[in-house]
C-alpha cells in the first residue's frame, strides 16, 4: 500500500546516503543495482550481495518496497550470476526484480520472486503487456509513449482483466523525472560505437549529453550552438501535470536517478511526495506546483544532479 493510496513513489538509490535520502523524504519503493548486470553499472556506486541484508532492513522498517534492476542484456558466461544474484535477493526478501531478458525471467519464475519487466523491453501496446503479464505483476511502458497512449493501455487492462502471476490486474509503471535516452527505450549504441562502453551492459559514457559542433562536410562551415546539446532530449519533470499522470490509471511513477547525489534524491522525492499527498488531498494547486518547481531548480543549480561522470545538462 501507498502512502497515499493514489500512485507509488519509486526513488533511485545508487548508494546507502542516496537510500536512506529516499527512505527519509517518502519513496513508496526504492530501485538499485548490484555490481554488474544492471543499467548504471558504471554511473553509480551500486550496491554488493553482501548490502541486500541491510538494504532489506532498511525498507522493510519504513514498509518501502525494494527492487533489484536485472535489465541489461545478459550473455551465456552471465548465467550463473544472474542465479546467485536472484538467490541472494530472494534469500534477503528483496520485493521484486526488474528485468528485460527472458533467462532472467524464467529464473526469477523459477524461485518464486516477483518480476517486473523493464521499460528496455519496449512495451507500447496492450497485446504486449497481455503477453508479460504471464510472467509479471508489474510492466514499465515505452518511454515513447504519449500519456493519452498509457491511459488506453490502463483501461484496456481493467477492461479485459488483465492479471499477473499474482491473481491481481497488471499494474503499469513509468518514468516521471530525470534524463531520458535518445534511444527509443534506451536502446543506444552510441557509446558502443564511440568508447567500445556497452550502454546496454550498463555502461553507457553519456555521449549524447556532451555538447557538439556539426560541419558542412562539403564546405567546412560550422555550426555551434551554444549551452545546447543536439543530441540529448530535455530531462523529464512531470511535477506540473502530476495529476493527469493519476487520472490516466498508472500505478507506479519512476523517479531516474541512480547516478545522482543524495541530496538530488531527497529533494526530488520530497517534492513528488508532497504533490502525490496534495493530489489526494485535492488541494494540488498552480502556487504548490511552482514552489516544488523552485526547489528542483535550486538543487539544480547547486549541482547535486551532477552525478553521471560526464555530468552535463
Amino acid at each position: 500500500m501507498t502512502t497515499s493510496g493514489l500512485i507509488e513513489l519509486m526513488a533511485p538509490a545508487g548508494d546507502f546516503e542516496a537510500l536512506q535520502a529516499a527512505l527519509d523524504n517518502g519513496a513508496d519503493s526504492v530501485y538499485f543495482g548490484v555490481e554488474q548486470l544492471n543499467m548504471r553499472a558504471r554511473a553509480s556506486m551500486n550496491f554488493t550481495l553482501g548490502d541486500l541484508e541491510e538494504i532489506s532492513r532498511r525498507c522493510s522498517e519504513k514498509k518501502v518496497r525494494t527492487y533489484l534492476t536485472l535489465n541489461t542484456i545478459i550473455y551465456d558466461h552471465d548465467l550463473s550470476l544472474i542465479k546467485t544474484l536472484l538467490d541472494k535477493a530472494k534469500a534477503a526478501n528483496i520485493t521484486a526484480v526488474i528485468a528485460m531478458d527472458q533467462a532472467v525471467i524464467a529464473y526469477a519464475r523459477q524461485i518464486g520472486m516477483e518480476v517486473h519487466i523493464s521499460t528496455q523491453i519496449n512495451v507500447t501496446n496492450i497485446e504486449t503487456v497481455k503477453f508479460y503479464a504471464m510472467f509479471a505483476d508489474t510492466i514499465v511502458l515505452s518511454r515513447e509513449l504519449s500519456l493519452s497512449q498509457v491511459k488506453k493501455i490502463t483501461e484496456q487492462i481493467k477492461k479485459e482483466n488483465v492479471c499477473g502471476p499474482s491473481g491481481n490486474l497488471v499494474e503499469i509503471e513509468i518514468f516521471g523525472h530525470g534524463a531520458l535516452c535518445m534511444a527509443v527505450s534506451g536502446k543506444c549504441y552510441l557509446s558502443l560505437h564511440s568508447h567500445n562502453s556497452s550502454a546496454n551492459r550498463g555502461a553507457c559514457k553519456q555521449n549524447c549529453r556532451k555538447k557538439y559542433t556539426v560541419i558542412d562536410q562539403e564546405s567546412g562551415f560550422e555550426i555551434e550552438i551554444d549551452n545546447e546539446y543536439m543530441m540529448s532530449p530535455k530531462d523529464l519533470c512531470t511535477l506540473d501535470f502530476l495529476d493527469q499522470i493519476v487520472d490516466s490509471g498508472v500505478k507506479v511513477l519512476k523517479l531516474e536517478g541512480r547516478g545522482r547525489a543524495p541530496e538530488y534524491v531527497a529533494t526530488v522525492v520530497r517534492c513528488y511526495r508532497q504533490a502525490i499527498d496534495a493530489i489526494a488531498a485535492e488541494n494540488y494547486t498552480r502556487e504548490k506546483v511552482d514552489q516544488w518547481m523552485q526547489e528542483l531548480k535550486t538543487v539544480y543549480n547547486r549541482g547535486f544532479w551532477k552525478g553521471y561522470y560526464l555530468g552535463q545538462k
